[in-house]
């Protein structure tokens, strides 16, 4: 009997090694031969798959949310979630890296940009719905308006985040900081 392939599931393998790259070595690194070294299978497999570097690409832009997604699930506290945000592992490390690489294809590609907007627009929601639900418990300031603060602290995390990886803010100031922006908005 023949062997069951999951196309999908080689998709994703495939798009795992493209992110494994971008994190070493930015957009630049990922090759078709590249990919094709690093998930130990043929250029012609990776062809298979995907017609074009592009399409690869942009196949590996919607596995994006996946460490994000992971990383956030369990936080029910807005400072948890924003943490959690911080590249202060490696794992987090790797999909900021990751994500950078990717938000400057973003700029040039319409479909990889929409990708980032829903995410951001999912994470935004996230945030705004914890905010809500704080300042209904009597932690959040009444005056705060809780969907403009989520942008304005999604903004902070990214930032901080930025200066962690440059090396220009530790993890524990990075912090130090979402606590003093969060202690501002404090009922």
């Amino acid at each position: 009997m023949p062997k069951r392939v999951d196309h999908e599931d080689r998709r994703r393998q495939i798009a795992a090694a493209v992110r494994r790259i971008a994190a070493d070595r930015g957009l630049e690194g990922v090759s078709l031969n590249e990919v094709a070294a690093e998930a130990g299978i043929s250029k012609g497999f990776v062809q298979h798959y995907f017609a074009s570097r592009d399409d690869m690409l942009r196949f590996a832009a919607t596995t994006l949310r996946g460490g994000v997604e992971e990383r956030i699930a369990t936080p029910h506290r807005v400072r948890d979630l924003l943490i959690a945000l911080l590249p202060l592992d490696d794992a987090g490390r790797d999909d900021a890296l990751v994500a950078n690489a990717f938000l400057v294809r973003a700029l040039k590609d319409p479909e990889i940009a929409g990708h980032f907007r829903t995410g951001h627009g999912l994470l935004r929601d996230a945030v705004a719905a914890l905010l809500s639900a704080a300042q209904a418990d009597g932690e959040l300031a009444q005056s705060v308006d809780p969907a403009v603060e989520a942008v304005l602290l999604l903004s902070l995390v990214s930032g901080l985040g930025d200066a962690v990886l440059l090396g220009y803010q530790s993890g524990d100031e990075a912090i130090a900081l979402i606590d003093l922006h969060l202690s501002r908005i404090a009922a």
